[in-house]
C-alpha cells in the first residue's frame, strides 16, 4: 500500500501511516508513475498548494487520472493566517482538493464537496508517560507547580498571540493573591523531556488561545496540547472549544473555562480537590489513547481516500 504526504515536518501522520502499512512518499510534487501505481491517496500541506498554483493544478491532474483523491488537512481553521488572501481566493474557487479535513468545521463547505471533521491528535511517539505511571502520578508530593503553561508568549515576535500573552500575566496576578503557584514561560522550541517533566510535575496544565483563533471568531478546533497533555498523563483545563464535545466527555474527561473569573475558580477547585482532578486526567488519558493519536488519524485519513477511491470506480464501471 502507498500513500504520499506532501506536508511540511508532519513526522506524525508519516509514521501514523507507516504503522497501518503504508510505504510512505514525502514531499512529491512530481511523483513517478510507479509511485503513483496503486496509490490510495495524496495529502497535501493547503499552504504550499496555494503558493503552487500551476504545480497543484497539474498535479491534481494527473491524481485524477489515476483516480487518487487529493486531500487537505486544514490545522489552521478557520483564518488561515498563513495564506494569502488571493492564494485563498483562487484555492477555494477551483475547489482544488477532492477531500477536505480540518480540526474546525468553520467556513469548510468553501474549500471541497467533502468535508471531513478531523482533530489534531496526540504524538504519543513523543508525548507520553515517559516511564511514569498513572498511579504514581496520584502522588501529590510529586509535584511542584499548582499550574504551568509553556508555549508562545512573545507577543512583540507573534503579535497574533498578544491577548494570550496578557490573559496569563493576569492570571498569573490573580492567583498570586491565592498564594498559587505557576510557571508561565514562553517556551516555543522546548524539547520533548521537557515538556512532559513540566506536564508531569504540574497538579493543573493550562490551555488559552491559539494562532488560528486570531480572527473575529475564535477557532472551534482543539490544539495539539489538549490531546499532548493527557497522553502525558495531565491534567488540562482549557479556554472553550466548540469542537470539545466531539472528542471529550465534557466533564468526565474535559474541563474548561469560560472566563478569566471562571479559569480562577476553576484552579482553586481542583488544586483544594486533587483526587477529582486526577480521575479526569486518568479518563482523559484513556480516551486520547484509544481514539486521539495520529495513528488514528492516518487511518481516517487512509479510510477516506479508499472509500473516495471506490465511489470513482463505481461510476466508470460499467453496468451488466
Amino acid at each position: 500500500m502507498k500513500f504520499i504526504v506532501n506536508y511540511r515536518n508532519f513526522v506524525p501522520i508519516r509514521e501514523g501511516l507507516e504503522s497501518g502499512g503504508y510505504t510512505v512518499y514525502e514531499n512529491l510534487w512530481n511523483p513517478s508513475d510507479e509511485q503513483l501505481q496503486d496509490c490510495d491517496g495524496y495529502l497535501i500541506d493547503m499552504y504550499d498548494a496555494m503558493k503552487r498554483p500551476w504545480d497543484t493544478l497539474r498535479l491534481k491532474s494527473r491524481l485524477r487520472r489515476r483516480r487518487i483523491p487529493l486531500i487537505g488537512w486544514n490545522r489552521d481553521a478557520p483564518w488561515n493566517k498563513g495564506a494569502k488572501r488571493r492564494r485563498l481566493w483562487w484555492f477555494r474557487q477551483l475547489r482544488v482538493l477532492d477531500i477536505y479535513m480540518a480540526h474546525s468545521l468553520q467556513g469548510a463547505t468553501a474549500f471541497a464537496s467533502e468535508v471531513r471533521y478531523l482533530p489534531n491528535a496526540a504524538w504519543t511517539s513523543r508525548y507520553n508517560l515517559a516511564g511514569r505511571t498513572l498511579a504514581e502520578l496520584r502522588d501529590p508530593r510529586g509535584y511542584r507547580h499548582d499550574v504551568s503553561f509553556v508555549g508562545t508568549l512573545d507577543a512583540r515576535k507573534y503579535p497574533e498571540f498578544t491577548g494570550r500573552a496578557q490573559f496569563f500575566a493576569e492570571l498569573e496576578r490573580r492567583l498570586a493573591g491565592f498564594g498559587v503557584s505557576t510557571w508561565f514561560r514562553h517556551g516555543k522550541d522546548t524539547p520533548f523531556q521537557d515538556q512532559i517533566e513540566l506536564i508531569q510535575r504540574s497538579r493543573i496544565n493550562l490551555n488559552f488561545g491559539a494562532a488560528c483563533d486570531d480572527g473575529p471568531e475564535k477557532s472551534w478546533g482543539l490544539p495539539e496540547r489538549c490531546y499532548g497533555v493527557p497522553a502525558c498523563g495531565g491534567f488540562l483545563l482549557s479556554d472553550t472549544r466548540e469542537h470539545a464535545a466531539s472528542d471529550f466527555d465534557i466533564g468526565k474527561e474535559w474541563v474548561d473555562f469560560t472566563s478569566m473569573e471562571d479559569c480562577v475558580g476553576k484552579v482553586r477547585h481542583y488544586l483544594a480537590n486533587f483526587p477529582e482532578a486526577r480521575a479526569i486526567a486518568e479518563r482523559a488519558h484513556a480516551r486520547v489513547l484509544r481514539e486521539h493519536t495520529y495513528e488514528h488519524r492516518a487511518r481516517t485519513i487512509a479510510a477516506a481516500a479508499r472509500e473516495w477511491k471506490a465511489r470513482m470506480e463505481s461510476r466508470t464501471t460499467p453496468a451488466y
